[in-house]
């Protein structure tokens, strides 16, 4: 049997959405499961809004989201899932290097550094945005998943928000409920306890 496909729409700026990521790389051990990495931005999300929810008065948040759509429209989402594996683990450690090193260390071309200040892909992130929001609503953040258990009956959710990784069988536990909770017919809603920082993995 062929595994399910899981679209996973995220932005790559947000540290909860790099544990999601983290947890569903999880999944893919131990269950049927193929993730399709497609790149969303919480700037086009919050554009035109009075507050500044992402508190990001500069703009910082396009660049990352920009080189990603550069990424996604040029090499793929495969190639995207390997650069967020990189770039993610860089930026949630803190440890901050050189775009183009980590580019290279994806085995991509250096020269798509040049994407994070450049507005040249900003149709193909809008568009991929609009393709993940389309499922569930403008009402939610990053990230957003979309599996399809039958032909034309799209499973979608945001989230799991969380802020510690579960592994191995913990993850597949979560996947499964999470998918049987997200495809109840009406569903809306479910959280849990109050945010915590999240915990990353080292």
């Amino acid at each position: 049997m062929p595994p399910s496909v899981a679209r996973f729409w995220f932005d790559p700026s947000c540290p909860y959405t790099w544990l999601v990521s983290r947890w569903m790389r999880e999944v893919e051990r131990v269950r049927p499961v193929r993730v399709v990495w497609q790149v969303m931005s919480l700037s086009v999300l919050n554009e035109n809004r009075d507050d500044d929810p992402e508190n990001d008065p500069d703009g910082f948040l396009w660049g990352p989201a920009r080189l990603f759509a550069a990424v996604q429209h040029r090499h793929g989402p495969e190639a995207v899932g390997r650069l967020y594996d990189r770039y993610g683990a860089m930026a949630n450690s803190g440890d901050w290097g050189p775009i183009d090193k980590v580019l290279t260390a994806a085995g991509l071309p250096a020269e798509l550094a040049t994407a994070w200040d450049s507005p040249d892909h900003d149709a193909v992130l809008r568009a991929s945005h609009t393709a993940g929001i389309g499922h569930i609503g403008d009402h939610v953040g990053t990230p957003i998943t979309v599996v399809e258990t039958e032909p034309g009956r799209p499973i979608a959710w945001f989230g799991p928000v969380m802020s510690r990784l579960p592994r191995g069988e913990a993850a597949g536990r979560l996947w499964d409920g999470t998918l049987l909770v997200a495809a109840a017919d009406g569903f809306h809603e479910l959280k849990g306890r109050p945010y915590e920082p999240p915990v990353i993995p080292r």
